[in-house]
């Protein structure tokens, strides 16, 4: 058996939920009334040559690596993990077809019923539904077999076997919820809103022909009916979600015996020009992002915390500090989190999950000292498809959340390869949002922004009349808070700040010695480095165990007013 390290035990204030937290319905955008989640205790195995060694109960969804599993051990070369549940049906659950929902399962995974292989799939980080319907029975056994090798054809992210530094602790097998949900034989598949300023375009697949719309006001409900896949309903006396004013208009729709709720929201994305310099534009006004890099880790469930309330914390103090985006760094979530985003108002900009192998001198050292074009990697046949599968998973997935603003789809050259030709592809499935190619460095002819990198040099932009110059990571400044670090031996940023005074001085110079001065020259957005620690890393705003928030809350808060006055500044003529 092989252990995980010992490192200092981090409890968050989300494990209260423990057992019952990811019970709630995981899709908030197209919700039924029939829900059964399979979430809880689940019996695991380690699969070696062929034999099988009992591990015990294992707390689904949590990874096996996690102290909230219950098992927190990694799974070692040539292993696989065995996951059984049984369940039965609730009487009259079944009204037609019964689907079987992944939230996430690392990396690939096969899936039996009763002893049947009904279903696999590969890819670690967006969900997936087998309709189980013809192999159910009274009582109904679940196995499913997870094999994870951190192979590089597949997207993994920040997981490394040898984990340190800005890597994390590999996670493997089911890590999102699974839950069982009961539609009629005739049921929406799957649901596209595309809203305009005043209008919302509502797809469907699959379902009866005739539908209808009913959305709420705050006055009422008003019905629209129609026939076909398709309806453009015209919105009254519009209100636009903004970060300031996430506003969501709530409805139902009705197609035959399937009914489901759902939301949109009324806003546009776009670039346009002022006074020269191209900016991103939320519902036709110039709008200034000010984010931080969100790698979405938790030191109680590693890459899911132990509740969505850590999704909730996040959003929510985040916001109190002043930021209005958050950039979900190479990392998909479950639902759940951008339904947060929707509903606060946070924007989202959203990497794609990196494939391909790391090279130190390429990726980091060689931009570190100013060598930041033209170098690429190159890929298998087999990690091009498997990649540009998982991104265009991701834009499917996310297309109905409005706070989802922006696409990065290579970040430092990590797994970089052919970068025009694949923005062409991906851009091709949503130019709704902005699409940045390379963020960081290695940038090709084709992409949405200027994106760079900076931290360890004054934060002075290339000139980018034509482009939105994004400052998409900076800062990485390092405040050690002991007894709620996970490595007290080691520590991983960019300038150290030995106490939270220190630390706060340190941030209100770097903002308004430098990046106030940024956004006078036309800076359209920025992404400070971080959100949380990160087990070695000790950057962030809060600690790893959301324990402790380093810098007092009317300080960041006056900060930020700093930035978003010296943008309204800029935007007159």
């Amino acid at each position: 058996m092989k252990s995980l390290p010992r490192f200092k035990t981090l409890y968050t204030p989300f494990e209260h939920d423990i057992g019952e937290g990811w019970d709630v319905y995981p899709r908030p955008q197209l919700k039924r009334t029939s829900y059964l989640p399979l979430n809880g205790s689940w019996q695991l195995s380690v699969l070696r040559d062929g034999r099988e060694e009992p591990l015990g109960s294992i707390r689904v969804p949590y990874p096996p690596e996690s102290r909230l599993s219950g098992i927190n051990r990694t799974l070692g070369k040539g292993e696989a993990w065995v996951y059984r549940r049984r369940f039965t049906l609730p009487e009259g659950f079944n009204r037609g077809r019964v689907l079987l929902h992944f939230g996430a399962v690392d990396q690939t995974c096969r899936v039996m019923l009763g002893g049947a292989n009904i279903g696999s799939h590969i890819g670690g980080h967006l969900p997936f539904t087998i309709d189980i319907t013809d192999h159910l029975s009274d009582e109904n056994d679940l196995t499913v077999l997870v094999e994870d090798t951190l192979d590089p054809d597949i997207p993994y992210g920040k997981q490394r076997t040898n984990r340190g530094g800005m890597w994390y602790t590999p996670i493997s097998g089911i890590w999102q919820a699974v839950w069982l949900e009961s539609v009629p034989c005739a049921y929406i598949r799957s649901l596209k809103l595309t809203p305009t300023l005043d209008s919302i375009t509502i797809e469907t697949d699959g379902g009866a022909a005739d539908k209808c719309v009913a959305i709420h006001f705050e006055d009422g409900s008003r019905e629209v009916c129609y026939t076909g896949n398709r309806v453009t309903i015209p919105i009254d006396a519009p209100r636009h979600w903004t970060p300031e004013d996430p506003y969501l208009y709530r409805f139902t729709l009705t197609c035959g015996e399937d009914i489901i709720e759902s939301y949109f929201a009324l806003r546009t994305v776009s670039i346009e020009k002022v006074q020269g310099q191209a900016y991103i534009c939320l519902n036709a006004k110039p709008w200034f992002f000010h984010g931080l890099l969100d790698q979405g880790y938790f030191s109680d469930g590693i890459v899911l915390p132990a509740s969505p309330e850590g999704y909730r914390w996040d959003v929510q103090t985040m916001k109190k500090l002043g930021f209005n985006m958050l950039r979900k760094h190479i990392k998909t979530e479950p639902e759940l989190f951008y339904y947060y985003c929707d509903l606060y108002g946070m924007v989202v900009f959203q990497d794609m999950v990196n494939s391909g192998s790391y090279n130190f001198l390429i990726d980091t050292a060689l931009p570190t000292i100013g060598l930041k074009r033209g170098i690429t990697h190159t890929a298998t046949p087999r990690r091009r498809k498997l990649f540009e599968a998982e991104a265009a998973g991701t834009v499917n997935m996310l297309h109905n959340h409005p706070s989802v603003c922006y696409y990065t789809i290579f970040n430092e050259g990590w797994g970089q390869y052919d970068a025009d030709n694949v923005y062409t592809r991906l851009r091709a499935l949503d130019p709704s949002r902005v699409w940045d190619a390379t963020s960081g460095w290695f940038a090709e002819k084709l992409s949405d922004v200027s994106s760079e990198h900076i931290y360890f040099r004054p934060l002075k932009l290339k000139t980018s009349p034509d482009r939105p110059k994004v400052l998409s990571e900076f800062g990485g400044y390092v405040c050690k808070i002991g007894e709620h670090s996970y490595n007290p031996d080691k520590t991983y940023g960019y300038r150290m700040c030995e106490t939270p005074d220190a630390f706060a001085e340190a941030m209100a110079h770097l903002y308004r010695d430098e990046l106030i001065p940024a956004v006078h020259e036309g800076l359209a957005a920025c992404v400070l480095t971080q959100l949380s620690d990160v087990e070695d890393e000790t950057n962030g705003m809060v600690t790893y165990d959301r324990q402790v928030v380093k810098l007092p809350f009317a300080l960041m808060h006056g900060l930020s007013a700093e930035v978003f006055d010296a943008f309204e500044h800029t935007m007159k003529p």
